[in-house]
């Protein structure tokens, strides 16, 4: 405290005056150079601006003693390679009006100056094709020479710089790991790679080549950087998003459901190209996966918005990963709508064994709506056959000619160019291979229950799992929150007898105020008794919920204070709930109409690859991946 007290004292008596310019740039320094990853991300900048197309970054101990930058861009004229490394002078913004309307990844011309200041710099570049270039050298700022020295190059940019804080020690004691540096400078060329396709960028680190991308100039070849630098996971299972209006463009990749993961470290959001972490736009995103994400879990995704420059400002932070919108609301409903979108196509993640999904292209037709809606909860008579085998085929093992017939008995009353049968076969008639009738459903057509929890279907190209519950769930809440403002929909139906559901005193309480929204929801629940309730009737389609759990839950959830506004507000939250409780239960016995019906649902159903906790709810196993499982062919 003492040296605290008498360093305050002195300052009371030091008078104001201008920094040293040396000083001056170390402090400037700071805000723009970080660690060494910030030096690669403002030299490649550099770069690209600079028209480059081949780029080669060499690393020496995580950039801590080298960080040297290739290029075959422009270059620099000799005459500018003094100016290049001051404060505030730059080629890309010569007006106001330009900076209105940033084009360029840099703009502020201070990363020459920064990084001078703080490390030994060499710059090197060349404007012709003669073979000669000029040099310039920097010790934290000092030339070391008045003019740039003639050097043999070929026509681009070359800087080396070493020794990164080696006059700032402060700084460089609170560097990280070499590992930890370099798997940041790692990052940083992975973003850049991922949206300047036109860059061959190679990376090399202690004289090993960690990364070679060379340019993506086609739609395939764009997909394969993507697939090395995301994972085969994420490039194969996510969906393809290509929005334009409102004089904005959204294009990417939005990764499934399934692949989130326990950290945002998959989230790469560009404007105009340019790498920005920006506030709307993820949380636009976070609302479009609201619903769909297993717990606490982050979505994946690879995405570019180009807008109108003079709608956004750039010039919001000297790293520049910062921007500012012209119109936030209009960008975040753009965003927001069009991912909510895509992520409702039916599509699932691909199966431990298998590789259930194509590899992403560039355009992605919607999948076909089908226009049968059988309930679950309504058995559909089969036309052909005896209640008789259902039962059987429940209890005993499934032969070949009886899953024939089963499927053809789904498909008789939806088809009506069946090819005539073959002769019979043991006693029982089968049909065509039922794959040939069944190309147009994606999910195939249901041959078995498994432990009263999966239902087993085949389609065209081999077998899906569905969980039976998940699926219904989604089924359910996805037909609750379209009927939510129609009341009939929510309309009461008396229950043959009457339901009586325990309670706790504090829910008896709650009961008595939560009658009106109740009521709202199709419940017609009174008091019965110190603890108990008595459901007297619900919608029809809660008709075989579990009031047990559902009542209790509701009454918990609801709030007496809040109006008709703030439970529409809690209306997915709230409907979830219902939908969970409402859906076909584990261990319950489907008949094959039921199976057929619930994959038809799912097939016109939005987001039906997740339940409403973010689960999947089926998996495909492709007849190659079955093959190689049991080792067919082999």
């Amino acid at each position: 405290m003492a040296f605290e007290a008498a360093t305050l004292a002195e300052r009371a008596y030091r008078r104001i005056q201008s920094l040293a310019p040396a000083l001056a740039n170390q402090i400037a320094a700071g805000e723009v150079i970080e660690r060494p990853a910030s030096v690669v991300k403002e030299l490649l900048e550099n770069a690209i601006d600079a028209g480059a197309t081949q780029l080669m970054v060499r690393i020496e101990q995580g950039g801590t003693t080298l960080i040297e930058i290739m290029d075959n861009g422009f270059g620099i004229h000799a005459d500018d390679l003094p100016l290049a490394v001051l404060r505030h002078a730059t080629s890309k913004v010569h007006s106001s009006a330009e900076l209105a309307a940033i084009q360029s990844l840099g703009f502020r011309g201070e990363a020459l100056a920064s990084i001078a200041a703080v490390s030994r710099l060499t710059l090197a570049s060349s404007q012709t094709d003669d073979g000669i270039g000029y040099q310039l050298e920097l010790h934290g700022a000092a030339l070391q020479h008045e003019q740039p020295i003639a050097i043999a190059m070929n026509r681009g940019t070359h800087l080396r710089v070493q020794d990164l804080f080696f006059n700032v020690p402060a700084r460089r004691k609170f560097l990280k790991r070499i590992s930890t540096e370099y798997q940041h400078i790692e990052e940083i060329v992975r973003r850049m790679a991922l949206t300047h396709f036109d860059v061959h960028f190679s990376l090399e680190h202690n004289d090993q080549i960690k990364l070679n991308l060379p340019i993506a100039d086609s739609g395939e070849l764009r997909y394969q950087r993507v697939l090395q630098l995301l994972g085969r996971q994420f490039a194969e299972n996510a969906y393809w998003l290509d929005a334009e209006a409102n004089n904005m463009h959204l294009m990417g990749w939005l990764g499934h459901p399934s692949d989130a993961r326990s950290q945002a470290d998959m989230q790469y959001i560009y404007v105009n190209g340019r790498i920005v972490k920006d506030k709307t736009i993820a949380h636009a995103l976070r609302m479009a996966y609201e619903g769909i994400l297993h717990g606490h879990q982050h979505a994946a995704y690879l995405l570019f918005l180009d807008i109108d420059p003079h709608d956004i400002d750039v010039n919001v932070h000297p790293t520049k990963h910062e921007i500012r919108f012209l119109s936030q609301r209009e960008v975040h409903e753009f965003v927001r709508h069009f991912a909510k979108n895509t992520l409702s196509q039916f599509q699932t993640a691909s199966a431990d064994l298998s590789i259930a999904i194509k590899p992403v292209a560039e355009s992605h037709e919607p999948q076909p709506r089908y226009q049968e809606n059988l309930s679950l909860h309504q058995q559909s008579p089969v036309t052909t056959g005896d209640n008789s085998r259902a039962i059987h085929y429940q209890s005993s093992g499934i032969g070949a000619s009886y899953v024939a017939n089963a499927v053809q008995q789904y498909l008789a009353p939806l088809r009506h160019n069946i090819e005539p049968s073959t002769p019979e076969q043991d006693g029982v008639e089968i049909q065509p291979h039922p794959a040939i009738q069944i190309d147009e459903y994606p999910l195939g057509i249901a041959i078995a229950q498994l432990h009263g929890i999966y239902v087993l279907a085949q389609n065209s190209e081999g077998l899906i799992i569905v969980d039976m519950h998940a699926a219904h769930e989604r089924i359910l809440l996805e037909q609750m929150k379209q009927a939510w403002d129609k009341p009939d929909f929510w309309q009461s139906q008396q229950l043959l007898l009457p339901k009586v559901v325990k309670l706790n005193s504090l829910q008896i309480d709650r009961l008595q105020q939560l009658q009106d929204k109740l009521q709202r929801l199709g419940l017609d629940v009174d008091v019965y008794g110190a603890e108990q309730a008595l459901v007297r009737g619900v919608p029809a389609i809660l008709h075989k919920a579990n009031l047990d759990k559902l009542i209790p839950e509701l009454l918990n959830d609801l709030d007496p204070n809040d109006d008709l506004r703030g439970l529409t507000q809690k209306r997915d939250e709230l409907l979830a709930g219902m939908a969970c409780h409402g859906a076909v239960r584990a261990h319950r016995q489907l008949s094959l109409s039921e199976m057929n019906a619930l994959l038809r649902q799912m097939e016109q159903t939005e987001f039906a690859s997740q339940c409403n906790h973010g689960r999947p709810t089926w998996r495909a196993f492709p007849l190659a991946q079955l093959d190689k499982l049991f080792a067919r062919g082999e």
